[in-house]
């Protein structure tokens, strides 16, 4: 009886022991390309251009953010639909600043996400 016992404590100890170690192994392989369409970060495609002022740049990024919800919930591509780009959020002067960013952003990012797509279907 007790090697019975023994030897299914033994089993789950080893059934335990073996999700941990493929876990392990999993982190200490190379990570794959990111999924298409994640943030490029930094001197990206999705950077703003250098020469951009402060709400050019918010605007760029909530562009290329809009224009990731329109292909993801399948909206046309059409930044007039952009709720964010007819009623920015920021001082009334800085408006004209906000919208060009927007409209660059929500543009590079239609730009970049149907070239992705083009290229994983090229027919």
């Amino acid at each position: 009886m007790k090697t019975r016992t023994t030897l299914a404590v033994s089993a789950l100890a080893l059934a335990l022991g073996i999700p941990g170690f493929a876990s392990t192994n999993a982190f200490a392989q190379q990570p794959g390309p990111p999924p298409a369409g994640y943030q490029q970060g930094p001197g990206g495609w999705d950077a703003p251009p250098p020469e951009f002022r402060e709400f050019q740049r918010q605007g760029f990024h909530d562009g290329v953010e809009g224009a990731r919800k329109d292909r993801d919930n399948h909206r046309p591509p059409n930044v007039d639909n952009r709720d964010e780009y007819r009623h920015p959020h920021v001082p009334h002067d800085m408006r004209h600043d906000y919208r060009e960013g927007f409209r660059r952003g929500y543009d590079m990012a239609m730009h970049h996400m149907m070239d992705e797509h083009h290229e994983d279907h090229p027919y």
